[in-house]
């Protein structure tokens, strides 16, 4: 299936459509451990010297980066805080109790969430390598308040917001005002509460009203801030960039995510169960909008990939949040179009040395595979499906990225209580080349009850002409 759209995206973005040679990947199991060999060669990717990498995580979030560059030949160890993830990446990772006894051990150290933006600040001051946050990129995502006026003071154009620590207080506000709004909780929260969103439909806004009203009670024990947005519609797109501590490293990545559980986008909102994306020249919109945080970054010190949420329509591009870390499952897409090592592109990063990433032409697309309870915590239900095996018709493991798992006597196995547990990708020069390579891999995956989105990327036919004919994916001049 060929696409006009497509073809206008490839020649405006400089996104060839050059297919990319098949690979093959084959896994033996030595001493309960897996090594990959892909085209009859081990790990695939190279490395130019073996680097040594600790992960910091507070819950099971960049296993599968750090099984990448141990694929690559770099030494790796991970550190997760969550009790309740005390046996994910068991098997293909090295796992420590406590990370930093091993700060002295590591080149370089990767935190990959926010919420250590203070720790990574300081292990910079120190010398320290290091690949994550800084206070202010921690402020950018989990306080929605900032991150808007730090939008607006930049330049960018956002939609009129308001922020609320009372659910009364916003019930009376849209009674007063009547309009389609967007709710989404602000400040610290848990990983399952990001999910709560809820988009009006009304354009008097009783919809809102009906949920907030319904839920204020139990949501006042969870969430203790949250902000009403105008709500515009449009066409859902991010951009993002990797930053070196000073500047952006180019490509930029465009990314469409698909974050309600069902097909059509239908169902609860999970974070996320997969995205269609490419790389590309600096566009018109990044310019409007990521790229004018450059200067705070470098203040910063961040290092890492940040990327703006956004809606666009035919009077403009409206910036929506911030994600000032390791977008998941997006670094896992993204490592399925980077053409050089990952721990090679983790290291320079870290060292603030100024490199164009190699990537792959055409588009990727990954999915995500889940079991129940996921997107809920329930711990009866995971009861049951915890330590399932994970079975491959074939034993090829092309696209198959890590979620939570576990390798038990050389068997894939269901580990955590998330029911999060894998996600395939796959690449083509065409959205419908990689949507065909994706689903095919996942007909490698036998697994009880799972379940995942069958239209990643359905929405690039209709979306790309668009967005075309607005300009926004244009080279920016």
């Amino acid at each position: 299936m060929e696409n006009n759209a497509i073809e206008k995206e490839n020649t405006e973005t400089k996104n060839a459509v050059i297919e990319q040679p098949p690979e093959q990947t084959h896994l033996e199991i030595k001493n309960n451990t897996i090594e990959i060999k892909r085209n009859g060669h081990k790990n695939g990717k190279t490395t130019s010297e073996p680097k040594k990498f600790i992960f910091i995580s507070n819950e099971s979030l960049s296993g599968d980066v750090a099984w990448q560059l141990k694929k690559e030949g770099h030494e790796v160890k991970i550190f997760i805080e969550s009790k309740s993830d005390i046996d994910v990446y068991e098997g293909f990772l090295d796992k420590v109790e406590n990370w930093e006894e091993h700060i002295g051990w590591a080149d370089v150290i990767v935190f990959d969430d926010v919420g250590f933006g203070k720790k990574a600040e300081e292990l910079r001051a120190q010398g320290k390598l290091v690949v994550g946050g800084s206070i202010y990129t921690d402020r950018l995502e989990d306080n929605r308040e900032f991150g808007q006026d730090e939008m607006k003071r930049v330049g960018m154009t956002i939609l009129p917001h308001w922020d609320f620590a009372n659910f009364d207080s916003a019930i009376e506000f849209i009674k007063n005002n009547p309009s389609k709004y967007v709710f989404k909780p602000s400040g610290t929260i848990s990983s399952d509460m990001k999910g709560i969103l809820f988009l009006g439909e009304e354009d008097d806004g009783k919809d809102l009203v009906q949920i907030l009203e319904q839920n204020k009670k139990t949501w006042a024990k969870k969430i203790k801030a949250f902000q009403l947005q105008k709500r515009a519609l449009g066409v859902e797109i991010a951009v993002g960039a990797f930053f070196n501590g000073e500047d952006f490293i180019y490509p930029i990545n465009i990314n469409f995510e698909h974050k309600k559980l069902f097909p059509g986008d239908i169902g609860p909102y999970t974070g996320e169960m997969g995205t269609l994306m490419f790389w590309s020249k600096p566009n018109i919109l990044f310019k409007y909008t990521l790229q004018k945080m450059k200067d705070e970054l470098a203040k910063s010190g961040y290092v890492g990939y940040i990327d703006i949420n956004c809606i666009v329509n035919s009077k403009g591009i409206y910036p929506l949040e911030f994600t000032s870390r390791f977008g998941y499952p997006t670094i896992s897409i993204q490592m399925e179009g980077i053409n050089m090592s990952v721990g090679d592109m983790l290291y320079k990063l870290a060292n603030k040395e100024k490199f164009d990433i190699k990537t792959k032409n055409g588009f990727q697309i990954g999915v995500v595979v889940a079991v129940p309870p996921f997107p809920y915590d329930d711990k009866k239900e995971m009861y049951v499906y915890k330590d399932l095996s994970i079975l491959f018709r074939k034993p090829t493991y092309d696209g198959v990225r890590l979620g939570d798992v576990k390798l038990v006597n050389g068997i894939w196995s269901i580990a955590g209580d998330s029911g999060y547990v894998i996600v395939i990708t796959g690449s083509g020069s065409t959205v419908e080349n990689a949507r065909k390579q994706t689903y095919m891999r996942l007909k490698n995956i036998m697994l009880q009850n799972m379940y995942y989105r069958n239209d990643i990327g359905l929405k690039w036919f209709n979306d790309s002409d668009k967005l075309q004919t607005w300009g926004y994916l244009s080279e920016a001049v």
